[in-house]
């Protein structure tokens, strides 16, 4: 049998609110530490910035966000060997077009409780959180995203502190 080949293309969000904390969610599946922020792959024919507004409304349950940037290129982590998960014997790992959002709501927009929930609870963390928060094998590509996003956070929390 072949080993995995290619990595699974997709998008990653992370959404911001008013006060500069990033949306987090508790995965389902039991991977330790288990919190992560909204991803899924790309369908076919389907451009990055659709994909990451469908994840959105797919995972979290709201639309209500705008567009604030995208990561200049596509983030890669791979699968941790013998991972025996259906994608991991398919993929070597995942590359994700990131986007930063902000969530124009209120927390009671929020719903996780979709029609195929991938989040069991969810929180707002501080960007350095998220990273320590996450599973081992996609830590350096959430530090590289907080690093391409901090100074857009920045300027944006300038602009309006008070949110």
């Amino acid at each position: 049998m072949h080993g995995p080949t290619g990595y699974r293309s997709g998008v990653g969000i992370v959404l911001l609110n008013k006060h500069g904390m990033v949306f987090t969610g508790h995965r389902h599946d039991g991977r330790r530490p288990p919190w992560q922020m909204p991803q899924g792959g790309l369908l076919a024919g389907e451009a990055p910035e659709q994909a990451a507004l469908r994840e959105l409304a797919e995972e979290v349950g709201t639309s209500k966000v705008d567009i604030i940037d995208s990561c200049p290129s596509w983030l890669r982590y791979d699968y941790p060997k013998g991972s025996s998960t259906p994608r991991a014997r398919l993929f070597r790992g995942q590359e994700h077009k990131w986007f930063l959002m902000r969530f124009t709501g209120h927390d009671s927009d929020i719903n996780i409780a979709t029609a195929h929930p991938e989040f069991s609870d969810w929180r707002w963390l501080r960007p350095n959180d998220v990273v320590e928060r996450v599973v081992p094998f996609k830590r350096d590509v959430y530090r590289n995203i907080m690093d391409v996003f901090t100074p857009t956070i920045g300027r944006i929390l300038e602009i309006d502190p008070q949110g």
